[in-house]
């Protein structure tokens, strides 16, 4: 009995010394509150996959299946070499807004504009700070800054603005770990301005 008794005191004096010690609070809520870099890129990884971001940020080839993302440029946005689209006559006077083929460009009443590029290149948001990101995404800013225009459709930073600083901060991550596509794409085209 006199040795489960010790037992217990030296337990309770370890925890107390524990419970004491402010560094070690300190430390184990900097662990919680700071995912590491690679839980942010898995979750990142996962949010821009299950947002769609590659649906119109990644350029398609066609295939027996339909289109499917090319690999090589995933995420570089609309091609600096394509041929960029041409609405038919009357089509965005009819009220339809046109697709590129791959999905990286469209045409309605706003003009046409491409998909950017969001590898981690510095043609697309390699040289992007976190807080240029969530400026982009949450207020709608062309490059996330405050004096550029808004941000066209069909991007819907509408429905993203809503996302938590974690998942915005685990998707800029992400992104800043994808292989870096250097793609210049075009500038938005106002309407009429061909």
């Amino acid at each position: 009995m006199k040795k489960l008794a010790a037992i217990f005191i030296i337990a309770i004096f370890a925890w107390s010394l524990n419970s004491c010690d402010p560094a070690k609070g300190v430390k184990d809520a900097a662990a919680v509150a700071a995912p590491s870099k690679d839980s942010l890129v898995k979750r990142g990884n996962y949010l821009v996959t299950t947002l769609g971001c590659n649906d119109c940020h990644s350029p398609k080839k066609m295939g027996p299946q339909g289109p499917y993302i090319d690999s090589t440029r995933m995420l570089s946005g609309f091609p600096s070499t394509a041929i960029v689209p041409v609405a038919g006559p009357g089509d965005v006077k009819k009220g339809l807004v046109v697709f590129a083929g791959d999905l990286t460009a469209a045409i309605g009443p706003w003009g046409t504009s491409f998909a950017a590029n969001i590898t981690s290149d510095a043609t697309g948001i390699g040289s992007w700070k976190l807080a240029q990101f969530k400026n982009a995404l949450r207020h709608g800013k062309y490059k996330g800054l405050d004096n550029e225009r808004m941000l066209l459709p069909p991007m819907p930073w509408q429905d993203l603005t809503n996302l938590t600083d974690a998942d915005t901060e685990a998707i800029f991550t992400y992104l800043q770990s994808t292989k870096p596509v250097n793609n210049v794409v075009p500038a938005f085209r106002p309407a009429g301005k061909g």
